[in-house]
């Protein structure tokens, strides 16, 4: 038995040399907090089971997804229409409106591309192949092809007159005019912090006793901190094509790229690469 064997024996044996009964024992293991390398684990298969999953699944889910998503720009633009202008505190309320569309779409495990950006990835390392590099790919554009239908569906939806309030339809114009005015670099900047808090948001999910709370404030931080995620500004964007104030050029170049790149630089090029340099030495 090697030295490290050794010393893991070791620990269970002190674990485990206790006058705990088998069920104080169960107790006590339930709370015990899971090690990154068992995260890790959960979300490797999580991840494989995304990557088989049939490609008429991923599109009905990534378009309900996109569909779901766009509740963020609803309700935030709802909050603000309803507040004053001019109040210090109002982007700490208007803020949680930011937060519906997430909640619905993670608690509902719908396909959201920027959750992707860690729990297709983590497969990848170990070992990777070509063959689980395509299955990326491959899940990667069906998802967020689909989510910019949905998105673009519900846009075309918030357009009816009968809908909303003045006061709302002028909410709706307001957070869709900020995004806009974003140049390509803004969104790549602002995109990478809302990669970096998505893949930690799906890193926590699995030790999360309450997911509703954690999904609500780590969302919640990225309203607050005006960090661009490119599914929900894609709805806002979408609108504001529809209004005809931005063209597909503006869309397409100005916000969906450089915000894609955003995301995925601080999902996938960030976030899990550094965790999985963190549990590397402890895989099999």
């Amino acid at each position: 038995m090697s030295e490290t064997e050794k010393e893991k024996a070791e620990v269970e044996k002190e674990k485990n040399d206790n006058n705990l009964s088998w069920q104080e024992r169960m107790a006590v293991e339930e709370h015990e907090k899971l090690s990154p390398r068992l995260v890790y684990e959960i979300i490797r298969r999580d991840g494989i089971e995304e990557l088989n999953r049939p490609t008429k699944a991923l599109i009905f889910s990534g378009i309900t997804a996109g569909v779901i998503i766009s509740f963020s720009f609803v309700f935030k633009a709802i909050l603000t229409a309803y507040l004053p202008a001019d109040a210090l505190w109002v982007d700490l309320v208007t803020n949680m409106g930011y937060t519906v569309g997430f909640v619905l779409v993670i608690i509902g495990h719908m396909q959201l591309f920027t959750e992707n950006t860690i729990t297709t990835v983590v497969p990848l390392f170990n070992p990777f192949t070509f063959d689980k590099l395509k299955g990326v790919f491959r899940l990667w554009s069906i998802v967020f092809v689909c989510n910019l239908i949905g998105t673009a569906l519900a846009a075309l939806f918030l357009l009816n007159a009968q809908l909303f309030p003045p006061e709302v339809d002028q909410a709706l114009h307001e957070l869709a005019h900020h995004v806009a005015a974003l140049s390509a670099t803004d969104n790549i900047i602002k995109g990478i912090p809302a990669g970096i808090l998505i893949a930690s948001l799906v890193w926590m999910l699995p030790s999360a006793t309450n997911k509703f709370l954690l999904i609500f404030f780590i969302t919640y931080l990225m309203g607050l901190g005006g960090f661009t995620h490119v599914i929900v500004g894609s709805a806002e964007m979408a609108y504001w094509v529809y209004q005809g104030q931005a063209s597909l050029y503006d869309y397409v170049l100005q916000f969906l790229l450089p915000t894609t790149l955003g995301n995925i630089l601080g999902g996938t090029g960030v976030f899990t690469l550094l965790i999985y340099g963190q549990v590397n030495e402890e895989l099999d």
